[in-house]
């Protein structure tokens, strides 16, 4: 199956973009490093085309799609996205409009244009990293946390939309992974080196992808996390979640 995956040249992306070779997969893998996809591409062992392009400019979302709709997408994988840690007063406004246009804008653009013709030919699946944040409020990660919420929302909805038309929508959402989340989103408290590796989280993902599951949490503390969300204050949460992010 010919399958897209953006953000991957690194982190549950790139793991990804391994297990589905190793399952046949012929891919097509987007993201701003071309170095690190050409590394990876020599890893990989079906055909593999690599597109450098940032995601984050919403443009390129609609010129993806315009280079990729002859190719019969049959997957498509919308993992590209950041975060920021800080103070809303105090961080930087156009990269958190950055962060909203590639987690949010660009994942919707990608959704609408490709589920079109997954829908017309009656198959496809699609799966949307989200991330357990999404299921709480997020001081000082609060844009990022936003962003989430909204991913899990959007899948939601259009697997229900979309049901009965071939084509699956599947929201993956992780807790603390270990990847480049932290460097790139100025975490300084250490938490993320007890994350899950990006691998597992790849393949948990993937599995639920192939499965058609609507939703998938990763880890049985995370699961956990997410049922006692039900049972705890929203108040109180929020402040724990405060509590965590400010260290």
């Amino acid at each position: 199956m010919k399958t897209l995956i953006t953000g991957a040249s690194s982190g549950i992306g790139y793991e990804l973009a391994k297990i589905m070779s190793n399952e046949g997969h012929e891919l097509i893998l987007v993201a701003r490093r071309k170095d690190r996809l050409e590394e990876l591409k020599k890893q990989l062992k079906t055909k593999t085309k690599i597109i450098q392009m940032d995601l984050s400019d919403i443009k390129n979302a609609e010129k993806l799609y315009s280079l990729l709709k002859k190719e019969n997408v049959e997957i498509l994988v919308n993992n590209a996205g950041f975060g920021l840690n800080g103070k809303f007063i105090e961080t930087d406004m156009a990269a958190e409009m950055e962060m909203i246009d590639l987690n949010v804008k660009t994942l919707v653009i990608l959704s609408k244009l490709f589920s079109k013709d997954m829908v017309k030919k009656g198959s496809g699946k699609i799966m949307n990293v989200a991330s357990v944040a999404g299921f709480i409020p997020g001081p000082y990660m609060n844009i990022y946390y936003s962003t989430k919420a909204f991913v899990l929302s959007f899948s939601e909805a259009l697997a229900e939309e979309l049901s009965g038309s071939g084509v699956t929508v599947t929201v993956l959402c992780p807790g603390m992974t270990k990847t480049e989340f932290d460097k790139v989103a100025k975490i300084k408290n250490g938490m993320f080196k007890y994350g899950m590796s990006a691998e597992k989280v790849a393949m948990l993902g993937y599995k639920a992808m192939m499965k058609g599951k609507r939703i998938e949490i990763t880890g049985c503390m995370n699961k956990l996390s997410v049922c006692l969300r039900k049972f705890v204050p929203r108040c109180l949460m929020t402040r724990i979640v405060a509590k965590i992010q400010s260290v």
